[in-house]
């Protein structure tokens, strides 16, 4: 039997899972709710979420943790810009993020911590580092880290303290500090920003300091796996594990994960360079959301992956031949004995998947394990040598398999009423040979969104996406 196997960014090597307790404690890096997500963003979410889904169909109990940054210069700055509080910025776009993440079909986590309520936690924190000296203050009330104090840093991202280039947020962090590479833990308060009064004084924690309290409030001082996007290894991973163990004397992760970038024309999506993509857009524009999340997580998590409309049409493609092969073994009827090789094949398909996700999340591997599942089933069915119960079971097989994809219809997806009336009367029109009424009905259905093929098992239907329809 295989073991799971994971790719440590901080020590570079490939290792079995061995987790600390009965349960595997997971945080990712979620969103900042300053704006919408984009798909780029959705890569590394989707990423963590299939981690989670496939440790969950291996047995593993799981608590997955998902911060969600509430408070930052970015959101400050857009709650000001739109006349909005920041909660009440932060609450619309979480709620945005939320429904797209349901759009794709991305587990909830089990805990969604906010930065805001969790302010007492990172005060107390801070106060650490200042009692033993790996903080101070400067003369506008904010906190720094030092990290001269702190000889490992840099050990993440493979860098020399010495050398150490200047974050995106260090750069924003407009405060006086002994040292350029020092950053801020805790922010003192400035006219029109959002403040607490606290016992290390009044101001606004530091973005880093966020999730390492919320981390360890949740999953504890040392816990199994942290994701997020490779972009995020320096400063922000670099510096949660720094402020992290310099107050707990613990390590803070067993193993990093993290996802490489969605490329989109040729660079990097991101918001700064306006070559984004967003889940709602897509899916207005007719891209389906399975098909949308069969893009997003079937190239290997740690590989560049290429947006673009032939990614999407290619994904659509691999959906609509699940679809097909659901809907033969669905409607499948052949009064004949068990095929005697079909056990051995299901089987084998299902253990070639497993290894492929056991080797660091092998998507590509283990996809391609399901597609040639799917040849097989294609090939049994097209010559009659399965019985109905095989196509049950071939079926079932499907289901579980897509308990770790996501991208199967969901059996409980139903037409509404008028459809589904639409449908029977065109089964009685073709039993009545009644030709013109069964075309008509098609082409009635078709322009509702369902298409209906006919086959030796009788009608079949599926839901076809808008840009499909013409």
């Amino acid at each position: 039997m295989s073991t799971v196997r994971l790719h440590d960014t901080l020590t570079g090597e490939t290792r079995p899972l061995e987790p600390l307790a009965d349960v595997v404690g997971i945080y990712s890096c979620g969103p900042t709710v300053y704006g919408p997500a984009h798909i780029g963003n959705f890569r590394s979410f989707l990423f963590a979420d299939l981690l989670v889904r496939h440790l969950r169909w291996r047995g593993y109990t799981v608590r997955w943790v998902m911060n969600i940054t509430d408070v930052d210069d970015k959101i400050i700055k857009g709650a000001a810009a739109a006349g909005d509080s920041i909660t009440d910025l932060a609450d619309r776009y979480l709620g945005r993020f939320l429904a797209d993440a349901d759009t794709l079909r991305m587990a909830r986590p089990d805990v969604l911590p906010r930065a805001t309520e969790h302010i007492d936690e990172m005060v107390a924190l801070i106060a650490t580092l200042l009692e033993r000296e790996h903080a101070y203050r400067t003369d506008d009330g904010s906190i720094f880290f030092r990290i001269a104090s702190w000889p490992a840093y840099g050990r993440l991202a493979r860098i020399d303290p010495e050398q150490l280039r200047v974050g995106e947020r260090v750069e924003a962090d407009e405060y006086a500090k002994d040292d350029v590479r020092d950053f801020a833990l805790w922010k003192g308060p400035k006219p029109g920003e959002p403040s607490w009064s606290t016992s290390i004084g009044d101001g606004r924690p530091g973005w880093h300091i966020e999730c390492s309290a919320m981390s360890m409030t949740h999953l504890g001082p040392t816990f199994d796996i942290h994701t997020g996007g490779v972009d995020l290894i320096f400063p922000h991973h670099e510096d949660e594990i720094a402020q992290s163990e310099a107050a707990t004397g613990q390590p803070f992760v067993r193993t990093w994960l993290h996802c490489a970038h969605l490329q989109s024309s040729g660079t990097k999506m991101a918001k700064s360079t306006g070559n984004i993509a967003r889940v709602a857009e897509l899916i207005d524009a007719g891209v389906s959301p399975r098909a949308l999340r069969y893009a997003l997580i079937a190239v290997h998590y740690r590989a560049g992956l290429n947006h673009s409309d032939a990614s999407l049409a290619a994904a659509g493609a691999a959906v609509d031949r699940l679809d097909a092969l659901v809907l033969a073994l669905d409607s499948y009827g052949e009064e004949r004995s068990d095929d005697p090789t079909l056990s051995t094949a299901l089987e084998s398909a299902r253990t070639a998947f497993r290894d492929a996700l056991d080797d660091d999340l092998n998507i590509s591997e283990a996809l391609a394990a399901l597609f040639e599942l799917v040849r097989d089933l294609n090939r049994r069915i097209e010559a009659r040598s399965i019985s109905t119960a095989d196509a049950g079971r071939a079926l079932a097989l499907l289901r579980e398999l897509d308990s770790v994809i996501g991208v199967l219809p969901d059996p409980a997806d139903d037409l509404a009423a008028d459809l589904r009336a639409m449908l029977e009367q065109r089964a009685d029109a073709r039993a009545s040979r009644d030709w013109a009424a069964s075309d008509r009905l098609r082409d009635q259905l078709a322009a509702r969104g369902v298409a209906v093929e006919d086959t030796r098992d009788g009608q079949r239907w599926r839901r076809i996406a808008e840009t499909a329809r013409g």
